[in-house]
């Protein structure tokens, strides 16, 4: 496993981490023990960030209460980073984050169903926030509390990105990026770059597209893909990543070459990432993990320039 300084924090992070979003059952059931085995199989591969949200599961903080039950015994060799901001929303009782203390009461909640002491890194899960105040302050006043070592946002947005960033206390993005999107390439990357901010890379494997499994009458079943279906509402979006996906396919073999590719391109980038593909088995945590012995070459990354 590759480890690089996790920008101007300077912890030594395994370049392939854990999304963690796979084991709370929404996509697809996952049992209690194939989940600790999850995230054991990664650990055992050298991975030592692992990422969750407050909101992943079914129900809400399933993802972060299998991972705490995982990490028993483990929790002071690996970083840990939690999202908050969707509590409850999905089953229509979303948690206000109109004050400080709403901001403590979901990050104290997440520490109880983590089994910790402390967050590593907090990320404000708001990708759109127009007014980031309320997380500044709550950030800070869990600092001072011995609770939070860095903090963060989770966005695709540069503008959203400055604002979070606007008195330098912005450690940590997290960011869509992939094969199949390339946008932060052009002007977030070398924001990060410039300001010291470290990168967590989500959605490496496009929700599995680049694994090169799926057609385009491929029907999915979890409450994630859904929208992917015909008539559904991310129906244009998938195909298209499809069609980028075929390209592909006439150059990397799909199956465990093309996840391999797609997942060493995720964190090859200068700004030195970390990706955190998903995984509901030890087995898929295993394949992920292996990409992390190495980047890609300057030659191999002027192929994938070329495909495209």
């Amino acid at each position: 496993m590759l480890y690089r300084p996790f920008g101007k924090l300077g912890w030594s992070m395994s370049a392939v981490g854990l999304g963690t979003w796979n084991i709370g059952n929404q996509w697809g059931a996952v049992d209690d023990a194939t989940a600790w085995a999850t995230v054991r199989a990664a650990f055992d591969c050298g991975v030592n960030l692992f990422d969750v949200a407050e909101s992943y599961g079914d129900p809400n903080g399933l993802s972060e209460e299998r991972l705490g039950g995982a990490l028993t015994g483990l929790r002071h060799r690996v970083y840990v980073v939690s999202k908050i901001g969707h509590w409850g929303e999905r089953t229509g009782q979303g948690v206000p984050k109109t004050t400080t203390d709403m901001i403590r009461l979901c990050a104290h909640a997440s520490l109880h169903r983590l089994r910790t002491d402390w967050h590593d890194v907090l990320l404000c899960h708001e990708s759109n926030l127009a007014d980031p105040t309320i997380y500044l302050e709550a950030f800070e006043l869990l600092k001072q509390e011995g609770r939070l070592r860095a903090y963060g946002i989770s966005t695709d947005s540069l503008d959203v990105l400055k604002r979070f960033n606007v008195d330098g206390t912005c450690s940590v993005v997290e960011v869509n990026y992939s094969l199949v999107n390339r946008a932060p390439e052009a002007e977030l990357f070398p924001y990060c770059a410039e300001h010291g901010i470290a990168v967590l890379i989500r959605g490496p494997l496009r929700q599995s597209l680049l694994a090169g499994k799926y057609a385009l009458d491929s029907v999915f079943t979890d409450s994630v893909r859904a929208g992917w279906n015909k008539g559904g509402a991310g129906r244009a979006g998938f195909e298209a990543d499809m069609a980028k996906v075929e390209q592909l396919k006439r150059h990397v073999k799909p199956g465990v070459e093309m996840v391999t590719t797609a997942l060493r391109f995720s964190f090859s980038h200068p700004v030195a990432p970390v990706t955190i593909p998903g995984a509901k088995s030890p087995e898929q945590a295993k394949m992920n993990a292996q990409a992390g012995n190495r980047a890609l070459t300057t030659e191999e990354l002027a192929a994938i320039d070329a495909i495209f």
